[in-house]
């Protein structure tokens, strides 16, 4: 009785531990379209919501902004999306970390620039911060 009790509570404890991470990967997807979406409409209040003080934001190009940077070029239609589409998307979460993968393709037209095609690999860290999971980095990379 006593093995059979103490198998179920591991198996019950497991259970909680996988809903709990499905649970998590299901708010960070959420997540991850709002930030599709933020970046197309560019509203400084929304992606500063999603994004962390001590964002870390990597261009395909090698460019590195931080948060003020960040806002400042997306608010400004310095850089601007114009289309974007995710795919092959895959979240990994470990405790309060989690890593999400996917493929973006999409159209910009940044200030005094044509408009452009992009295909861009792309990582992205989120941490979950008081309860809420907040963009803390991101680096894109060209795609063949």
């Amino acid at each position: 009785m006593k093995k059979s009790l103490l198998l179920f509570a591991c198996l019950l404890l497991i259970n909680l531990s996988v809903s709990a991470q499905s649970s998590d990967e299901e708010n960070i997807a959420s997540q991850v379209e709002r930030l599709r979406v933020a970046l197309l409409d560019a509203k400084e209040e929304d992606l500063t919501k999603l994004t962390s003080p001590a964002l870390s934001y990597g261009h395909s190009n090698g460019l590195m902004e931080d948060k003020k940077a960040f806002l400042l070029a997306l608010t400004s239609g310095e850089s601007n999306f114009t289309k974007i589409d995710l795919s092959e998307q895959t979240v990994s979460v470990s405790g309060d970390v989690a890593m999400v993968r996917h493929k973006l393709k999409g159209e910009t037209h940044n200030k005094g620039k044509e408009p452009a095609p992009i295909s861009l690999g792309v990582l992205l860290i989120w941490q979950k911060v008081k309860g809420d999971w907040l963009l803390l980095g991101r680096q894109a990379f060209r795609l063949p």
